[in-house]
């Protein structure tokens, strides 16, 4: 079963009343003034309690009267005064001469219009001129310098990016080095091997070439194994070289 409605009635009791009435309000401003934040709205609230006492709210930059104004214009409720007309004309007024004094003062700064200023207005001028040069200075050092640091911190980086690569460049020279002087090491070992292994035909002599070269087979010894009871063993010696024409 469903809740049913609970009836809105004036409460009897005094003190529940204030109570409720007291937590109901701030609820209440709350809720405005998050209205007025969220939708950039002009809010007034006027409230009187049952015993007469006022409160009210409105946005910060506004006001309850300038609200009540607003609403009797839009409601055609209310034709400006003279006084309004008063006030408007003296407002502008001084918002022109203001508009004329900054004019006045931009036209002497770029040194225009200098004919209607006195000495002491001159004067004036003049230090208010140096001091806004000495400004203008101060900053542009201030950007020189940072200029200048930053240049240096460059400066620094190309500097230890540079033996960076002198490093590299150094090492893989002293590693082309060391391969060539291998590569030429290598030939004149294989040389000296030659040499020691070289020989000529006036040096040696024939029974050192004998002992070089291969036997032919009929000069080779062999043994044949008997078979037979009957059979001996006989072995072939090598003839002397000295009996052959060579």
């Amino acid at each position: 079963m469903g809740r049913g409605k609970i009836a809105i009635n004036r409460i009897e009791n005094r003190t529940a009343r204030q109570v409720t009435f007291s937590k109901r309000r701030g609820g209440l401003f709350k809720k405005t003034h998050e209205l007025s934040v969220l939708c950039d709205a002009e809010i007034g609230l006027i409230i009187f309690s049952s015993n007469g006492k006022l409160y009210e709210f409105c946005n910060e930059s506004s006001s309850i009267p300038h609200i009540i104004r607003r609403y009797e214009i839009s409601k055609g409720m209310r034709v400006l005064e003279s006084n309004d007309w008063e006030q408007i004309q003296k407002e502008s007024k001084r918002i022109r001469k203001e508009t004329d004094d900054l004019q006045l003062s931009v036209r002497c700064y770029k040194g225009e219009n200098l004919s209607s200023l006195h000495h002491e207005g001159l004067v004036e001028l003049e230090k208010q001129l140096e001091c806004s040069v000495n400004k203008v200075r101060a900053q542009k050092l201030e950007l020189l310098q940072q200029q200048v640091d930053n240049l240096r911190r460059k400066e620094k980086m190309l500097e230890e990016e540079n033996q960076q690569i002198q490093y590299h460049l150094h090492h893989v020279a002293m590693l082309e080095q060391q391969q060539a002087a291998a590569a030429m090491v290598k030939p004149m070992e294989q040389q000296r091997m030659l040499e020691q292994f070289q020989f000529s035909d006036e040096d040696q002599p024939i029974s050192s070439l004998l002992q070089l070269a291969p036997l032919p087979p009929q000069f080779q010894p062999y043994r044949v194994q008997p078979t037979q009871p009957n059979l001996q063993d006989f072995s072939l010696s090598i003839p002397d070289p000295s009996n052959y024409i060579w």
